[in-house]
């Protein structure tokens, strides 16, 4: 797929619509929130590794907590930690920085066919990082994590952006940048892009 790093390539005869995972693969927010994870859990007692976060990349935040607690054989308030990880991670909003070649694909791409978020973060918080980066106006949905009933890899997310940008989900492309993601992607029937071939 490395066709769309050309700026002047209009994918538009191949397919109708683009849709973008946002953490890890629109914007470069993983550090910061494994930052924001560490320090919230950490005050609980909840241990989480590197390794873990990125394979767990694309779970809510609520889910993995509750997860990772039932793994540790504590009982906490999975949506008060989550909403406390939130909060720090929007303190440090301003480090962050987009995926440069995946932020090229949408600019190139936005004047041309919809495109859309499908995010497992929840949508207000999409929002802001897209406000942050100065694109949300490039994109016509946000699908957050309160959106949809199952998270990735389930196909709800893919599938919910797809209906709200009127897109047949096989003429969609999707991009991502975790394992679970990808899946989702594909059990909605998108083309995937794995991100990491384009850095």
């Amino acid at each position: 797929m490395r066709f769309l790093l050309n700026p002047m390539k209009n994918l538009q005869h191949e397919y109708d619509g683009l849709i973008f995972d946002l953490d890890g693969t629109l914007a470069d927010t993983m550090p910061t929130h494994f930052y924001a994870w560490s320090e919230s859990m950490a005050a609980h007692g909840i241990e989480l590794s590197l390794d873990r976060f990125y394979a767990l990349g694309g779970v809510p935040a609520s889910e993995i907590i509750e997860l990772l607690a039932e793994e540790q054989g504590l009982s906490v308030d999975a949506v008060r930690i989550a909403e406390a990880k939130e909060d720090l991670f929007l303190e440090l909003l301003g480090e962050v920085q987009p995926v440069v070649p995946v932020k090229a694909i949408a600019e190139a791409h936005r004047e041309h066919m919809p495109m859309a978020i499908a995010t497992g973060s929840p949508k207000w918080v999409a929002e802001r990082i897209l406000k942050s980066l100065g694109i949300r106006e490039w994109f016509a949905a946000v699908v957050g994590s309160e959106c949809v009933a199952n998270s990735k890899p389930a196909a709800d997310a893919y599938l919910r952006a797809a209906e709200l940008i009127g897109v047949d989900p096989k003429r969609c492309h999707a991009f991502e940048d975790t394992k679970l993601g990808i899946e989702a992607a594909q059990n909605a029937g998108m083309v995937v892009v794995d991100i990491h071939t384009l850095l």
